[in-house]
Formats: structure tokens, sequence, C-alpha cells
């Protein structure tokens, strides 16, 4: 079941209001309990950029379990370097020393088997999360290059230290099979609670340099795949385009496949998505070699990183954290090599200055022109 409540801000009473409405009387907190919130902290930014989980509702969070008793730990692992020089930098930028919860500062690693996962047979993680009674998956709703949208399955990955994340991307480079993880990752670590700030989400180019855009949602669950099934229609989108969502379905995980009708006003219309991935050549031969060339064709249409050179400052850190090192430096510009791209949009997430977007190549425009051109001659 998906719970949502208007929010239209982020003022501590909106934000007290809206989660008391989803996430009920939280009576499963006991006294003395650790509960860690896994918040959406992918990088150091303000509130109001859209990127992270606001400040605000964390600390009306905290406050709730504060009051039943517990002790609350927030924590996530951003890209980059999982240490306290990043942390302290990221919290502080995202707002986060006045929520009144305790900040994680132990970046120890742990590994985990898991040999039942369809793809994730074994991780490390980052261990703060041993130290938890419960753990509630509190996301940021946006838009991303490489899932499409990021909401309650895609956060977890934020249980991977920073510096191994690019290792997973060139693990599973298929988008399907990089979802299969995140998947795998839910079904490990089972959150007791997952909830969604959809207040003010993110269109365009997200996770990072997208544009805040209002929606004035707070929502709830305990199902994952429910909460981002409902979440996706919210944004304009259809679960067939999340590979996230693909998984789930497959797995026979979403138990709501019903949109509820209350939510209906709420509903975007004229968001900015990432452009999906085109299934136009899947089937064009029978057998291994339509296989093959659709994954060829595949590769020559679907959406690829690129620089927008006003914005870029030549830092190099799509460099650096490129897990292919598909990326060179010349003249103090990246340039990226196609034949060696895994199309992860790692460096698209994480670029500084937002100089890199998702975007299509002139072919794969031409031919959705195209088909959209028959289609409506066929309609006529």
């Amino acid at each position: 079941m998906v719970y949502a409540a208007p929010c239209n801000g982020y003022t501590p009473e909106s934000c007290q209001t809206a989660l008391k409405a989803v996430a009920g009387s939280l009576d499963w907190v006991q006294p003395g309990m650790t509960v860690g919130i896994k918040a959406n902290l992918v990088h150091a930014a303000a509130p109001d950029t859209a990127a992270t989980t606001h400040p605000a509702l964390l600390k009306a969070l905290t406050d709730m379990l504060r009051r039943r008793g517990a002790r609350v730990i927030i924590g996530d692992s951003p890209g980059g370097l999982y240490n306290d020089a990043h942390l302290r930098k990221v919290y502080r930028l995202c707002g986060l020393e006045d929520t009144g919860a305790e900040l994680n500062w132990d970046f120890s690693i742990a590994q985990a088997a898991y040999p039942e996962g369809k793809v994730l047979k074994s991780f490390p993680y980052t261990a703060w999360l041993d130290s938890c009674d419960a753990v509630i998956n509190f996301c940021k709703l946006k838009t991303h290059g490489m899932m499409a949208m990021t909401g309650a399955v895609k956060n977890l990955f934020g249980t991977i230290p920073g510096t191994i994340k690019p290792e997973f991307h060139y693990r599973y480079p298929d988008p399907m099979d990089f979802a299969d993880m995140l998947v795998d990752l839910q079904l490990y670590w089972k959150p007791r609670l997952h909830l969604t700030d959809a207040v003010v989400i993110m269109e365009g180019n997200g996770p990072t340099a997208g544009t805040p855009h209002p929606m004035g949602l707070v929502l709830a669950s305990g199902n994952p795949f429910d909460l981002d099934q409902v979440c996706a229609r919210l944004m304009g989108l259809e679960p067939e385009q999340i590979p996230t969502q693909q998984a789930a379905l497959a797995r026979g995980l979403v138990e709501q496949p019903d949109f509820p009708e209350a939510l209906l006003p709420f509903c975007q219309r004229d968001l900015k998505l990432p452009p999906a991935k085109s299934t136009l050549f899947r089937s064009i031969l029978p057998g291994k070699a339509g296989v093959l060339a659709g994954k060829a064709i595949g590769q020559l249409i679907s959406p690829r990183p690129t620089l927008v050179p006003d914005r870029c400052v030549g830092c190099g850190k799509c460099r650096s954290l490129c897990p292919a090192q598909a990326i060179v430096m010349r003249e103090k510009m990246p340039r990226i090599r196609r034949s060696r791209c895994i199309r992860c949009f790692c460096c698209q997430e994480f670029c500084p200055k937002g100089a890199l977007e998702v975007k299509r190549p002139p072919i794969a425009r031409i031919l959705t022109h195209s088909r959209r051109h028959n289609h409506d001659d066929e309609r006529k």
C-alpha cells in the first residue's frame, strides 16, 4: 500500500503534518532502538537544488522517532571518497547539522554474502548500518540518466561505499543487470519503511544537475517497488521505461499495480525527462543474429553523455570517476571515447557544473521523428 499526503513546502508544520499522515504512529519503534535513516545525499548541494532529501523532512522524521525514544542516525555514501572530510562537507552543504539526529562518522566497510541474489551474490557495504536495529529509506524523487528515475529502489545504492560504486557500474554495464543488482540490494536490506520526498522534485539533467520542480507530495510505503511504481506515474513515466521497475515486475515484487485516483491532480504532464533507451531494433533478425544486431544498432542510437563546453571548467572529475576509463582530458576538456563508454552516466551524474547531459545521437532523433510521423499518418 502506498500512502501520500500533500506538502506545499518545507516549513516545519507542513513536514510534520505530511509525515504523520503517511508514516502513521511508528508504533514499531521501541525505546532504546537505533534507527538509521538512509537519506539521498548524492553530493554536496544546497537543499534548494532538489538533489538531496530535504533537511526539514529529515528533522521532522527525527523528531517523531526521538519522541518514541529512538536513537537516530542519518547516513549515506555519496560518490567519491567515503571519509570524514568529504562527508563533513556533504552534511554541511546539505543542511543536516540541525536535524537533531546523529550524523554517521563510521566510515568502515563490511562484506555481505547474499547467495540468493539474482546477480548480486556478495558485496561490500557501509558498516554503519550494522549498528541500526531498523533502517528507514528516505529518498528524493528525481530524473536519472541511466535509470530514468531515482526513487526508493535506487536510493539503496548509497549503501555501497562511494569509491566502489564505479566498480559496480563496470560489473553491470547493461541497465537491466544494474537494475537487478539494485533490486537485490533492496531484498537484502529490507528497510522497515520507505519514504519519498516529492515536495520539490528534480527534472531534466538529473540526478544532480537538473531543475527543481514543485510536486507537493510526501509518500510512504512498506514496499519500495509499489512506491516507485506510483512515483513513476506521477512523473509521467511508464514503469516499462524504468529498468528497476521492469526488474521488479519480472520478479512479481509489485503488489499495487493500480494508480491511486486521488493522486491524479499531482501527475506531471510536461516534466523534462531523460531520453529513453530505444528498443527499435531489438528484433531486427531472428535468433542470435538478431540479438547481436540489436545490441550493435542499439549502441549507435542509445542516449549518451554529451559535453556542454560552455559549462565545463576542466576539473577532470568526470575522468577520475569513469569506471570504464573512457574519458581523456585534452586541452583541459574531456573527450569521451565512445568505443569504451558503457553509458553508466557517472560522468553526467557527478559533474559539479552540469557540463555533461544525457542526449540522443542525431540518428536516434531522426528515427524517432520518422516513427512519430508514420504513426500520425496511420491515425489519420
